[in-house]
């Protein structure tokens, strides 16, 4: 039988080293391949740029906002989500991209990923034990909330709607809308 080759975490970085993938491709490694991101639309982007100035100005001291930039989360996968509340280290994470355990809050954004945000990396999230991850379903105008990871499933999930309130369980303090981050 034949297997596609898969790639460790080490193996793909050499691969954008030696220019066989380029900078500016937007790909990420899943489960050892090396997977197109979809393409992000205005939605989505404005999405992202509210959650980023919203997080600024609110948890300036207490968390660092990582914007569509690497995680680890395994030997054989470092994906991109489009937002990450981090814990803050005096390098900014120089030496090496952040992992499960610096993670706070990780948000991912979704018009055309939904299906594959829910089916393939929300159990990866949940196996690597990331505490929250807020779904952004652009199509639905709602934000799933997963917490609470065991046995590589999230035990608690919530729909909330535009009127409802949402705040990340590492601060609770912080308290929006959910129509105030939706465009």
């Amino acid at each position: 039988m034949v297997q596609p080759r898969r790639f460790t975490r080490e193996e793909y970085h050499r691969l954008l080293e030696a220019g066989v993938i380029q900078e500016d491709e937007r790909v990420e490694l899943i489960e050892g391949t090396v997977v197109e991101m979809s393409p992000i639309g205005g939605q989505h982007a404005a999405v992202v740029k509210r959650l980023n100035a919203l997080f600024h100005q609110t948890l300036a001291d207490q968390a660092l906002v990582g914007v569509q930039d690497p995680i680890r989360l395994s030997p054989l996968s470092e994906p991109q989500p489009d937002l990450v509340l981090l814990r803050p280290r005096p390098d900014f994470y120089a030496q090496d991209h952040p992992g499960p355990e610096d993670i706070f809050l990780l948000v991912e954004v979704a018009e055309a990923s939904l299906s594959y945000d829910r089916q393939v990396k929300l159990p990866l999230y949940a196996q690597a034990r990331i505490p929250e991850v807020w779904l952004v379903n652009l199509g639905e105008r709602r934000v799933e909330v997963y917490r609470n990871p065991l046995g590589g499933v999230y035990q608690e999930m919530r729909e909330l709607g535009p009127e409802d309130t949402l705040s990340p369980m590492a601060f609770p303090q912080v308290s929006l809308k959910v129509r105030e981050l939706l465009p």
